[in-house]
């Protein structure tokens, strides 16, 4: 059997593609679809409480199906000692079962804080059509504030994405959960110093 490369040269010599714009900024939205996906926020953040209830970074995700919530999720690799239990991997793992298929296509995913590698990798293999995000996250974000994963031009599906939509209210969601967790550790530290 006889295998044939590839011509790898005539590969590298190709002009790259440009990143494709798969980008729709909460301003360029129309008022019905803002309405929308400000609801869909909503819920989302009411599951980011689930998670601050069990001591975990206050972030919620949901995927939406044809109007309909088809999967739930909110941070939980602490709770599960799992470190891919981050909120979108745990609504994308309900989606999946609810739709009885590990690709929920033409779903949408809402999440209170922008995803990280693993989190917008899981959206492409998972072929969700469109994730919409709340507030930005400049340490490890990968669709607008580190990288900008969605638009490249070499994954196998394109994932579309809307920036900041209640962005005040989600990061604000997560300020005051750090705003807690460091009052409650100088307080432990003030008790533990005076015996």
């Amino acid at each position: 059997m006889v295998v044939q490369k590839k011509d790898t040269q005539a590969a590298n010599e190709q002009t790259p593609k440009e990143p494709l714009d798969v980008h729709k900024p909460e301003s360029q939205l129309t008022e019905a679809q803002l309405k929308i996906d400000q609801h869909w926020m909503l819920q989302a953040l009411l599951l980011a409480d689930r998670a601050a209830e069990l001591g975990e970074v206050p972030v919620g995700a949901l995927v939406v199906l044809e109007g309909e919530i088809i999967g739930r999720g909110w941070n939980q690799p602490i709770t599960q000692h799992d470190p891919t239990a981050h909120a979108e991997i745990m609504a994308l793992r309900d989606a999946a079962t609810q739709v009885g298929n590990y690709r929920v296509v033409n779903a949408d995913l809402y999440v209170t804080l922008e995803p990280c590698s693993m989190c917008a990798g899981a959206m492409v293999h998972g072929r969700i059509k469109r994730v919409i995000f709340g507030a930005y996250e400049p340490k490890a974000g990968v669709i607008v504030s580190r990288q900008h994963f969605l638009q490249q031009n070499w994954l196998n599906h394109h994932v579309a994405f809307t920036e900041g939509v209640m962005a005040d209210l989600c990061g604000d969601k997560i300020s005051h959960f750090f705003k807690m967790r460091r009052e409650q550790k100088r307080l432990e530290k003030e008790k533990n110093r005076l015996g």
